[in-house]
């Protein structure tokens, strides 16, 4: 047990201490004593190789557990959606021992106040974005999201600091319509050719994957995808209204 001290004093950053040290501490602690996880094996289940990344992931596993509970089940499609995203992130070994510990968070009580004003201190406002719009795609796993995530999630964005308009633009990505489109942009429908223009070049810049450049190749892959519905969303627009 003096090793696994060690790690869980010094391992990752900022999220070793306040209210998601203690949570991830409870969650790894059950694991290491049930012994579904391997001592040498914990510290690479939090991410702790890697600061800035892992201080991402644990946020997002944290916050992931908190939506999927919210309608009261868990439903495959979202443990095979954070699953999917977390192979991509790191690979099928240590997506298998995140996993594990994401099990073990969805068993927990937590305040989402306390764990969202941590990472809103913390963690730089272009990844707050990024972990909402993987919310956003945790709760649409099924297809549909469902009211009570949906409430938990505006709950998260608010906590946050994220705007509302920001918020709805990062929901709207997993919509197809023309009123979903202009949703992403920021704008009204009645907005000007000039408006339009100038929205895409603002969001354009909020939503570079460089922005998210400190948390590596992985999240930079999710941070172009929904760099990529900002430009789809723009083309739409554009056809719509016949702007070259």
């Amino acid at each position: 047990m003096a090793g696994f001290g060690k790690w869980l004093a010094g391992g990752l950053g900022w999220v070793l201490g306040g209210p998601i040290g203690a949570i991830l501490g409870y969650a790894v602690g059950t694991i290491f004593d049930s012994a579904s996880l391997p001592p040498a094996d914990a510290r690479r289940a939090i991410g702790a190789e890697e600061t800035a990344q892992g201080d991402f992931s644990i946020s997002l596993l944290v916050l992931c557990a908190a939506v999927m509970k919210a309608d009261g089940r868990v439903v495959k499609g979202e443990l095979e959606f954070v699953k999917t995203f977390l192979v991509k992130s790191f690979g099928e070994a240590h997506a298998k021992e995140r996993v594990l510990l994401l099990r073990e968070l969805l068993q927990q009580d937590f305040s989402l106040a306390d764990v969202c004003l941590q990472i809103k201190q913390y963690m730089p406002h272009a990844s707050r974005l990024q972990l909402l719009h993987l919310l956003y795609g945790v709760a649409n796993a099924d297809e549909t999201i469902d009211a009570r995530e949906l409430q938990v999630i505006e709950q998260i964005a608010h906590y946050l600091g994220i705007s509302y308009a920001d918020a709805a633009s990062l929901k709207a990505m997993y919509y197809k319509d023309i009123e979903s489109a202009y949703k992403i942009l920021e704008i009204e429908p009645a907005a000007t050719e000039e408006e339009i223009k100038k929205a895409y070049r603002k969001m354009a810049v909020k939503y570079h994957p460089d922005k998210v450049s400190q948390l590596g190749e992985d999240v930079q892959k999710a941070a172009k995808e929904k760099f990529q519905k900002l430009q789809e969303a723009y083309e739409q627009v554009k056809k719509q209204r016949g702007i070259a």
